[in-house]
């Protein structure tokens, strides 16, 4: 018998191909602007130092491979964005990693979605104040099940790309990163402690667009199961 004054939400948890074991999410790291082309559409350039946000675990919707995940249109935007991004599921935790050990930290990749409230996210720009109303919000990082590592291929050249009703909207590839994975890992875990269960959603490339309700968005990195996901 528990002492909990209300039942506990359940552990968000992600497939594993391959293993009928599963992936308990802890937290949602997202990089920022970490494909060139990508900083340059936002109206940045060059090689900025890396910038992080965080998602709840709430936002995760887990979408199993061959199904079709849905997500709602969320309240408060009229231009809501889709980001395809490559997801980093940290398996082995640590603190001031150095970039050469931090694919000894790694338990694989996932495709996943960084759903963005943009005119949102514009306005608390504007004001110089945080992104959250616009980025962490219910439902908005849609994920595939996780590839371990040592079967997901040459990930950091994997072609990445997103369509939405058939038609291509972001295309590009792993290698364009401005901060690498290992880059990347190691410049977080100076900042935080990571943990296994720990998920880092890498960047966006350019491309970004709006959807609406109806609108099917599937998503693709070579080597990894596709993600598909129907705006409500």
């Amino acid at each position: 018998m528990s002492n909990f004054v209300f039942t506990p939400s359940p552990t968000v948890a992600v497939p594993i191909v391959g293993s009928d074991k599963r992936f308990p999410v802890r937290r949602v790291y997202c990089v920022g602007r970490n494909y060139e082309e990508h900083a340059k559409e936002m109206g940045f350039t060059g090689r900025e130092p890396p910038f992080f946000f965080f998602k709840p675990t709430d936002a995760v919707v887990v979408v199993p491979a061959g199904q079709t995940g849905q997500i709602a249109y969320p309240t408060l935007t009229k231009n809501l964005h889709h980001e395809i991004e490559l997801v980093v599921a940290i398996g082995k935790g640590g603190k001031n990693i150095k970039a050469a050990d931090a694919f000894d930290h790694v338990f694989g990749y996932a495709v996943g979605l960084d759903m963005t409230r943009r005119d949102l996210q514009n306005e608390q720009k504007k004001l110089g104040r945080p992104w959250e109303i616009g980025k962490s919000f219910e439902q908005s990082a849609p994920i595939g099940p996780i590839t371990p590592k040592d079967h997901a291929g040459d990930i950091e050249n994997a072609a990445i790309w997103i369509q939405v009703n058939g038609t291509d909207k972001q295309r590009s590839n792993v290698s364009k990163l401005i901060w690498s994975i290992a880059e990347f890992i190691e410049y977080m875990s100076a900042a935080w402690e990571l943990a296994p269960g720990d998920l880092i959603y890498s960047g966006t490339p350019e491309g970004v667009a709006a959807v609406v309700g109806g609108d099917t968005m599937v998503g693709g990195i070579d080597g990894l199961e596709t993600l598909k996901v129907q705006v409500m």
